[in-house]
C-alpha cells in the first residue's frame, strides 16, 4: 500500500500542473520584459564604437553651374554635414556646416548674406567667422577645387 501511495505522488510530481506551467510561463514573461526594458537602455548608454570617417577630399554630387550667386548648399563630406557657397562675387567657398555652439546644422541665408545656425541665432561671415550669438569659434573651412564639371572639396590645401 505504502508502494502505490510513493508511485501515485511521483506520478502527480512528473505531470506538468497548472501551477508548475503558470510559473513557467510568469517567470518567462517577467525575464522577457527585464531584457526589453534593459537592452535598449544598456546600448543608449553604451552606444557601438563608430568609426570616425577619414575622407580628406570628397566629390559632392553637385555642379558648379548649380550653385547660384549668393546661395548655399549643404552636402555630406565623410559622415557629417559641409556647406558650399557661392559668394555674391562668385567664388566658392566650403566649411563644415556644423555650429561650432552645440553643433546643430547651419544654411546659408542669401537674404542676411552670411551663414546662419537656427539653433541659437549663431551668425558666421563668409570666410566662416562667428560674428555674433553664441558660438565660441569660427567653422572650420575647406579648400574648394573646381575640375570641369565638378567640384572638389578637401580638408586642407
Amino acid at each position: 500500500m505504502a508502494i502505490e501511495q510513493k508511485d501515485c505522488e511521483e506520478d502527480l510530481d512528473s505531470k506538468p500542473s497548472r501551477r508548475k506551467f503558470l510559473n513557467w510561463f510568469l517567470n518567462t514573461t517577467a525575464g522577457m520584459f527585464l531584457v526589453s526594458v534593459f537592452y535598449p537602455v544598456t546600448r543608449y548608454l553604451i552606444p557601438p564604437k563608430v568609426e570616425e570617417s577619414t575622407a580628406a577630399t570628397v566629390t559632392p554630387p553637385i555642379k558648379p553651374a548649380d550653385v547660384k550667386p549668393n546661395s548655399g548648399q549643404i552636402f555630406k563630406f565623410g559622415n557629417r554635414p559641409a556647406i558650399l557657397i557661392r559668394t555674391p562675387a562668385g567664388e566658392l567657398r566650403a566649411f563644415s556646416a556644423v555650429c561650432t555652439h552645440l553643433a546643430c546644422t547651419v544654411q546659408y541665408r542669401s537674404d542676411l548674406g552670411h551663414i546662419w545656425c537656427a539653433c541659437h541665432n549663431g551668425h558666421y561671415d563668409l570666410n566662416g567667422i562667428n560674428i555674433a550669438g553664441p558660438p565660441p569659434r569660427p567653422l572650420e573651412p575647406y579648400v574648394v577645387h573646381v575640375r570641369g564639371d565638378r567640384i572638389v572639396v578637401s580638408k586642407n590645401a
